[in-house]
């Protein structure tokens, strides 16, 4: 058993584990068993990227949920925020995404939706745990088998809602050149169509799917070089770079400048808090101040939340708030289209900025507040250990009233910070520096991470 769940995660993320070590058929089919009796009967859709091991998946959750007396409904290869928002559009009891998201093509995961098309919080997700270490499963009789169903249209709802909540018509008549990298993930079925249903010329690159990811599918600027070459060797105006199931965004600029997620992030909160004007935005504990200062000549509140899609979603819930930010994955939350991180909903609402701001996007950027980031991964050979460190990390940092609402985040002085915390996602330690200087940025980073180094090794 120890062997099994040697590189296996769970928790509000979801299920995750190595293809052919600890992310088994069984294991995924007594997991889509244990969801299905969660959900309570009806129907459970299924949406998967392009990972070559997302089609016995598939298989895998369709049997668990079969045998618990769910209908499943399989939507195919399909953006993750598609799939959820189809789970509230089709009233569906729940659904199960297939995907590993930004991790490297050897990682799949289960990620669980329910009714409400928000993944599970940590209450429900524990819930669902306890149904799935139950002894027995609740398996139906042969007369109470369903029969799995097909959805072909899931997307195009999607995209629907998307264009009826932006000026479509004023994005139209700019007829924007656009470069979209997909990442050979859904995008590279989905992106060119939806893009030009917004009159855009299109250029798209890694647009095949089948063969595994053409470059690391985190959008970060070390992997973004392609799409910058893109940008400036057609004139494009924006370059979009998505990962393998399309909730994660990074921009490139016409200049072929890459500002990174939260920069990109930044601006596209900065559009819709000046349109808005009021109200309450969410932000993670791991997103650049920018936002911040932006929100605050603007007469927006700022709320800040642990990282983590869910429990930005849960505070944009409690506080009724127009934007939801996950600063460190470029996720852009947007209640009117969707309540996920979303890139289809952030491209369509970067062409309105263009449309409407008539500015470039690195006009745009000469805007921001002058802040750098920098982030390092540190990896964490256990979870006790990664504890202990940041434990530690924190005493030493008292004196500077560090926050833990998620990790350690310290105030550094002259508006720099820092934030370790645990990955949900990988065993590793992320730390990120903000500062106003890229040299001071860089200098935290590097020194947080060798003092890290040195307390793991303890």
């Amino acid at each position: 058993m120890k062997g099994t769940f040697r590189r296996l995660k769970i928790g509000v993320s979801g299920v995750r584990g190595v293809v052919g070590e600890s992310l088994s058929p069984v294991l995924v089919a007594d997991f889509a068993a244990a969801f299905g009796e969660f959900a309570g009967g009806g129907r459970v859709l299924v949406g998967r990227d392009t990972r070559s091991s997302g089609e016995m998946y598939e298989n895998a959750v369709a049997a668990g949920l079969l045998s618990v007396g769910i209908q499943p409904v399989l939507t195919g290869i399909l953006p993750t925020p598609s799939l959820q928002v189809a789970v509230r559009e089709t009233s569906a009891s729940g659904a199960i995404a297939i995907t590993a998201s930004h991790n490297g093509n050897e990682w799949n995961a289960l990620k669980f939706i329910g009714a409400d098309g928000l993944f599970l919080n940590q209450i429900a997700n524990d819930e669902l745990l306890d149904i799935y270490n139950q002894p027995d499963s609740n398996y139906v009789p042969e007369n109470r088998i369903r029969t799995e169903k097909l959805m072909y249209d899931a997307f195009r709802i999607h995209q629907e809602k998307i264009l009826r909540s932006v000026d479509t018509d004023a994005i139209r008549k700019k007829h924007f050149r656009v470069a979209v990298d997909c990442c050979n993930g859904v995008g590279a079925l989905y992106s060119r169509k939806f893009l030009e249903a917004f009159g855009c010329e299109v250029i798209s690159i890694f647009d095949t799917c089948g063969n595994g990811f053409e470059r690391p599918p985190e959008p970060v600027p070390a992997n973004l070089g392609a799409l910058s070459e893109c940008v400036k060797k057609h004139h494009c105006a924006v370059g979009f770079a998505q990962d393998p199931d399309g909730d994660r965004i990074s921009l490139v600029s016409g200049s072929g400048a890459i500002p990174g997620v939260q920069n990109s992030a930044a601006l596209i909160a900065g559009h819709l808090i000046r349109n808005n004007r009021s109200g309450t935005v969410v932000l993670n504990i791991q997103t650049t101040t920018a936002i911040e200062q932006i929100a605050g000549e603007c007469g927006v509140e700022v709320l800040y939340c642990p990282v983590g899609e869910v429990n930005v979603t849960d505070a944009m819930n409690a506080s009724g708030a127009f934007l939801g930010i996950e600063g460190s994955s470029g996720g852009i939350i947007y209640p009117k289209i969707s309540m996920c991180r979303d890139s289809y909903a952030a491209m369509a609402v970067v062409l309105e900025m263009l449309a409407q701001r008539g500015m470039t996007i690195d006009s745009m950027l000469e805007t921001l507040p002058c802040l750098s980031s920098v982030s390092v991964k540190v990896l964490c050979p256990s979870a006790q250990a990664g504890v202990n460190a940041l434990r530690e990390i924190r005493s030493r940092y008292l004196d500077r009233n560090p926050i833990v609402v998620d990790g350690v985040r310290i105030d550094m002085g002259g508006g720099a910070w820092v934030l370790l915390r645990r990955s949900n996602t990988e065993p590793v330690i992320r730390i990120l520096a903000e500062s106003s200087e890229e040299s001071t940025a860089e200098r935290l980073a590097r020194d947080f991470e060798k003092e890290l180094q040195g307390l793991l090794k303890k």
